[in-house]
């Protein structure tokens, strides 16, 4: 395929090393989030390799992609199972999050047709407004729960900057900490997972002497692409290069900067805002909006995206003297990484040596 995403799985190796040793010196345990690399179970290996024991993904087609591989890890749905999909969620997960009472009843009636226990993970709405129970519901909802059978509560979690943006502070930590005591006192045993969200979360545990309760973080970005995600900041010694979008070259011209006619709206029903530059070498590259998510892209040459079409992207090249056939490689934020893993039009490379560089 002339476009391509290269994986160097030594950086990410090492990503997953740094941020292990990182959240271990306060007793908190990494789950590894796949959603990002759509379970693909080449880098799924790698993070249980580098000692990350639970593998979360919100897809049960990419929980059975690394079934059926054989990783060696707790398989985690990342979100609540739909009422349809509870007896594949049974089959490929071994614990799933949930936030409805009807959907863990019917996770009760498979677990017991299939003779099996099945864990969840309770999470609560602490301001994000995504999923999640509210507090003041959370003493009745939990009372339901320990009559299901089959079903093992085993955790609670809550959820920050995912949709609201709402930052995990000391006070939202110290509130999931005192929810969780209250939970261990209902169960009469202790949980496994009080999962404080992810990976927003660094500045709070960089911040945090006493980090309460909280033993587990949920962690995607920070290890594919180095950052914590409240401002896309760089932690330190994590490689933020381990994925180079490829992209090829399919003509170069010399050409206006500004469209020529009357304007109407493109082919996603935008009306054009382009500046003049006057003459510009416009180099075109054979991908756009159905192979990734374009605006996600950052140039590591000094050139600029000017804008894309479903399949062309177009480059202002600048000083940069690009050729047919020549190749710009791209860092990706969190949705271009996502829109590229799940194309099957982009090709998929794996590096197992590297110069490790950043």
């Amino acid at each position: 395929m002339s476009s391509r995403v290269e994986i160097d799985l030594v950086k990410l190796g090492s990503n997953v090393e740094v941020l292990l040793n990182l959240y271990g010196s306060k007793k908190i345990e990494i789950m590894g989030v796949t959603k990002g690399i759509c379970g693909i179970p080449e880098i799924a290996q790698v993070l249980v390799n580098k000692g990350i024991r639970v593998l979360a993904d919100s897809k049960i087609v990419n929980l059975k992609k690394m079934r059926d591989a054989d990783i060696n890890a707790e398989l985690v749905l990342l979100r609540t199972p739909s009422l349809r999909e509870v007896d594949l969620v049974i089959k490929y997960a071994d614990i799933s999050l949930n936030t409805e009472i009807e959907v863990i009843k019917s996770l009760s009636a498979a677990a017991m047709r299939n003779e099996m226990q099945h864990k969840i993970i309770l999470m609560v709405d602490m301001g994000d407004l995504r999923e999640g129970i509210l507090p003041s519901d959370l003493n009745s909802f939990i009372q339901e729960v320990i009559e299901l059978p089959g079903i093992n509560i085993v955790g609670i979690g809550a959820n920050f900057a995912c949709l609201g943006g709402v930052r995990p502070t000391e006070d939202k930590m110290n509130s999931l900490s005192l929810m969780a005591t209250h939970i261990e006192e209902v169960i009469k045993f202790p949980l496994t997972y009080i999962s404080g969200g992810n990976s927003a979360n660094y500045n709070w545990f960089m911040a945090s002497e006493d980090i309460g309760t909280i033993n587990n973080l949920r962690l995607g970005e920070s290890i594919f692409l180095g950052r914590e995600t409240l401002c896309r900041t760089r932690i330190p010694e994590l490689f933020t290069n381990v994925f180079t979008f490829v992209a090829e070259v399919i003509e170069s011209k010399i050409k206006a900067s500004l469209p020529e006619g009357e304007i109407g709206q493109n082919a996603f029903g935008v009306s054009s805002q382009l500046q003049n530059r006057g003459q510009i070498r416009r180099a075109i590259l054979g991908v756009g909006c159905q192979d990734v998510l374009v605006t996600g892209l950052t140039p590591r040459l000094d050139i600029e995206i000017l804008g894309s079409s479903s399949d062309h992207t177009v480059l202002d090249a600048k000083r940069t003297d690009l050729k047919v056939g020549d190749e710009v490689e791209f860092d990706l934020n969190y949705g271009a990484l996502l829109s590229v893993m799940t194309s099957s039009y982009v090709g998929k490379k794996y590096f197992h040596t590297s110069k490790i560089d950043n």
